[in-house]
């Protein structure tokens, strides 16, 4: 293997196991926040996310870390319509995560991989080969029998996060065409991403209701409390971040996977935190299969190089390292 094709490999399984870690560690999070601490607004710690994904990208273009376009007029056409999938992806997937246990809410998540898939295959006419596929199917086939036998059921989470799923999907399709375009790159799309949509977020959020309780939420005042809220704010900025390096260096396809690669270990720990998750031997099952799923496909997709190479430049991982040192 050559030093070019050994630093193409690097790239993608590095970019694909901080993006998994990554949306790990943002799932426990969010659950902890909106569950074990019952914080009354989804809609506000998205807000949280978005501000600190405008804050923390301003700071590193003053400092030169990272460059990306200034706004100008033609900017929201040029990222059209990734601003409206952002939102519909965080709001739907903060909210699925509040309603729904993390076992159950990991297995549904794996819909958003067949939906990529298919707006692949429609938007980016590529296709997979038999082997994903089948992979794909394990996992969905999987999630459908738990779904079969939850004991907990919601149906407005069932919808939240089978929205989320759509919106997952679409975005990643779309992102990659963003990043092959080169207009913004990686970090003009997130930081305009959260810079348009923050102020109809903060509309939604107030028209909904939610100032007065956020205001009244009585654990303002408790430090793990604002330490997690923190946490998932600026967890915000770094899944964005892992998200588009890992659709940069791979497919949309297998960013997806990854993020519910990291479902596996969330699975499990998901019976054991949070205090809604009811088992049952079917439902168990179910979601015993589509990890197994999961694992096949990670296995047929990094065994063989995928037929069209990932885009690497010396200059994109320069930049990489730059902002994960701040």
């Amino acid at each position: 293997m050559s030093l070019k094709d050994q630093n193409v490999m690097f790239a993608r399984v590095g970019s694909a196991l901080f993006y998994g870690l990554s949306s790990f560690m943002i799932t426990v999070v969010n659950k902890t926040v909106l569950t074990s601490f019952e914080f009354p607004s989804f809609q506000v710690l998205g807000i949280g996310q978005m501000l600190a994904t405008i804050a923390l990208l301003f700071a590193a273009k003053k400092l030169r870390y990272v460059e990306f376009p200034n706004l100008e007029a033609t900017t929201f056409v040029k990222i059209w319509p990734l601003p409206v999938i952002y939102i519909g992806n965080m709001i739907f997937g903060l909210g699925g995560t509040k309603q729904l246990s993390l076992p159950m809410f990991t297995a549904l998540r794996r819909f958003s991989i067949l939906m990529t898939m298919i707006a692949e295959y429609y938007v980016l006419a590529a296709r997979p080969r038999l082997s994903v596929q089948l992979s794909v199917y394990t996992m969905i086939i999987g999630a459908i029998v738990a779904a079969l036998n939850d004991l907990a059921f919601s149906f407005k989470g069932y919808v939240f996060i089978l929205l989320n799923d759509f919106f997952t999907a679409v975005n990643g399709v779309y992102m990659k065409k963003k990043l092959d375009n080169k207009e913004l790159g990686k970090y003009g799309l997130m930081y305009y991403n959260s810079l348009f949509m923050i102020v109809p977020a903060i509309v939604l959020a107030c028209s909904m209701g939610d100032a007065r309780s956020v205001l009244e939420f009585p654990y303002w005042c408790n430090v793990f409390f604002l330490v997690q809220f923190g946490l998932s704010c600026v967890m915000g900025f770094v899944l964005s971040y892992s998200m588009i390096l890992c659709t940069l260096y791979n497919s949309a396809l297998t960013t997806t996977i990854i993020g519910c690669l990291k479902n596996i270990c969330v699975t499990y720990l998901g019976m054991v935190i949070g205090g809604d998750y009811i088992f049952t031997w079917l439902n168990f099952l179910g979601l015993n299969l589509s990890v197994v799923g999961s694992l096949v496909y990670t296995w047929v997709t990094f065994r063989r190089r995928e037929p069209v190479e990932p885009k690497y430049s010396p200059l994109a991982e320069d930049q990489a390292s730059k902002v994960l040192a701040v």
